[in-house]
């Protein structure tokens, strides 16, 4: 493995720090610098970008994106054992790394950011969808973020970007490529991480349109989208019959055959369908 800078490789840091993996917080550590550095080329031109980190741990992705060029990275940490091996990177890229100790989906990261933004982040594997959705549904659009480059199980990544038709394809890819163009970039097998998970990642990159594809409520197409989902096997009419005693009407006015099923329906239709719903 070649050293991308001056810092000791991560095996060093992890036994220096006694840094083992808590699977309680998610951690899967990537110990490759070369990886790291090749997920960080992903995320595009870093060096006129501030980006967002969640959950760095020993800070490989972290010194990734600062070799690359990251004009600033804030790193939010929920581990503070980890927080001494960010500290020395941080001493290494002097005013270039911002570290926060706290629960990502707890803390407001704006505030410590400059636009443009981009996030890049091995996201730990027990709150990495929630974040997505939060950042996939804020109140404005377009998003305080240019694109998000995450890492994903391989399961989750194959949602995202799922088409109609299949099996993977529910409300994550509709989220998703309603407003973003997304792709998967990257696969990593399990023994890339220490400790080897029990299946495969992915990396995904999602770049934020500067408006939606379609028209629609963001409020009302989520309702429309979680209830057809959340009822997958069944026709559409009653699956989705809490939204409107007139359900039938409304998918027909929206284009749809009411007998259709949720995974047959494609964006553009949930958004026509959002629009009658809201008439």
């Amino acid at each position: 493995m070649s050293a991308i800078d001056a810092l000791p490789p991560l095996r060093e840091v992890i036994a220096a720090h006694g840094l083992s993996a808590r699977k309680s917080l998610g951690q899967n550590f990537l110990l490759d610098l070369n990886l790291t550095a090749k997920i960080a080329r992903q995320a595009g031109d870093l060096s006129g970008c501030d980006v967002l980190e969640i959950g760095p741990g020993p800070g490989g992705l972290t010194r990734g994106l600062l070799a690359e060029g990251a004009r600033h990275v804030l790193a939010v940490e929920k581990d503070a054992r980890c927080l001494p091996a960010l500290h020395q990177i941080a001493a290494a890229y002097p005013g270039r790394l911002t570290i926060l100790e706290g629960d990502a989906l707890a803390i407001d990261p704006l505030a410590h950011l400059t636009p443009p933004v981009r996030v890049a982040a091995n996201l730990p594997y027990n709150i990495g969808t929630e974040l997505l959705v939060r950042w996939l549904t804020p109140p404005d659009w377009p998003p305080f973020w240019q694109s998000l480059t995450l890492m994903f199980q391989r399961e989750v990544a194959d949602r995202i970007v799922a088409q109609p038709g299949g099996k993977a394809y529910g409300r994550l890819a509709v989220l998703a490529q309603w407003r973003c163009e997304a792709r998967i970039v990257m696969s990593l097998p399990p023994e890339a991480f220490t400790p080897p998970p029990k299946v495969s990642s992915a990396v995904v990159h999602l770049t934020a349109l500067p408006a939606p594809r379609f028209p629609a409520d963001p409020g009302t197409l989520s309702r429309v989208v979680a209830a057809a989902f959340n009822q997958r096997r069944k026709m559409l009419r009653a699956a989705l019959k809490g939204l409107a005693p007139d359900i039938e009407e409304r998918l027909t006015t929206a284009g749809l055959d009411p007998t259709d099923r949720a995974e047959q329906v494609s964006i553009e239709g949930f958004c026509a369908l959002a629009r009658a719903l809201a008439r």
